[in-house]
């Protein structure tokens, strides 16, 4: 078995990090917060104090961070992954970031001879809990296919996507079909509801008609129908809308670098946008089904019990 260093165990970092320690794997866990730092420990992480030592002997290296400012932190730097991995271990990102820090990441590995995958991941923190993820995986093709037995113990799929950065252009693009998913969901779900269907009813329907989508199966946005969805829990976030809008602000940016017209992601990000503008990013991004309802309220989500005002 390997060793492996992980850093960043956040809502997604620490059920990944776990099945690789079930894998039979030690993995050496880094993360700033000391919560997650702890549960981690529970589930058989080793917690160091330092990247530096993380990297330590690992045989490969993954991170699983918010945003590309800390991917770029973690890997530059005098304390950086790039300055202390040894030429065998094997890094890879998880995280959702723009193209070009993923191509920063290639090309400061490749300068100091290091091996470099970007492996971003859908399937949301239920995927992550049930080792079901998709990794989709850029880099050169022995090294994607070392990264392929490294993810293993955490995927359900694991697909090679191209060279360097194809992994992370393929994560964008489905990402940014994903929140227009849930746009379409939301306003769904409110007018099956103002139309009297039942709601149970009239998911049964859209799960095996043509209206149906993972975001319908994982997130739908109403009470008592899909167990883990956010609806079921004040709308606590799964996935963020502060994480949402950073995501999709990627893809409308990638739109404008390559000249494609992106209507629908935008009024998908204005409505990320509004709900931050309401104090609400901390929320889950099923919220935006408030923008659906013709009052503003909505079924399942009580502002008086997280503090938010839904005015």
């Amino acid at each position: 078995m390997s060793t492996i260093a992980f850093i960043g165990l956040g809502h997604m970092g620490a059920p990944m990090s776990a099945h690789l320690v079930a894998a039979g794997h030690t993995v050496h866990g880094v993360d700033l917060n000391p919560a997650a730092a702890a549960a981690a420990a529970e589930r058989g992480v080793q917690i160091v104090s330092s990247v530096a030592e993380a990297l330590d002997g690992a045989d490969a290296a993954i991170t699983s961070l918010p945003k590309p400012e800390h991917v770029r932190g973690v890997y530059g730097g005098i304390d950086g992954i790039l300055a202390h991995a040894a030429p065998s271990t094997l890094l890879l990102d998880t995280s959702t970031v723009d193209v070009e820090t993923s191509r920063w990441c290639h090309a400061g590995a490749q300068q100091r001879g290091l091996s470099f995958v970007d492996a971003p991941i859908s399937g949301g923190t239920a995927g992550a809990e049930a080792r079901t993820l998709t990794f989709m995986l850029g880099g050169g093709a022995a090294d994607v296919e070392r990264a392929r037995e490294v993810v293993a113990p955490m995927a359900g799929n694991v697909i090679a996507c191209g060279e360097a950065g194809a992994g992370i252009a393929a994560k964008l693009v489905n990402n940014m079909m994903l929140f227009i998913s849930v746009m379409a969901v939301s306003e769904g779900s409110q007018l099956a509801e103002q139309l009297g269907l039942d709601p149970q009813v009239f998911w049964d329907v859209a799960r095996v008609s043509s209206a149906d989508s993972w975001a319908l199966r994982t997130w739908y946005p109403v009470p008592g129908i899909v167990e883990k969805a956010a609806a079921n829990k004040n709308f606590d976030a799964t996935f963020s809308v502060e994480l949402a809008r950073k995501d999709c602000a990627l893809a409308v940016q990638a739109g404008d670098d390559t000249g494609v017209h992106l209507p629908a992601a935008r009024l998908a990000l204005g409505q990320l946008d509004d709900l931050i503008a309401e104090g609400l990013g901390g929320k889950d991004c099923t919220l935006v089904a408030r923008f659906a309802s013709p009052d503003g309220t909505l079924r399942g989500y009580d502002p008086s019990r997280d503090g938010a005002s839904a005015a």
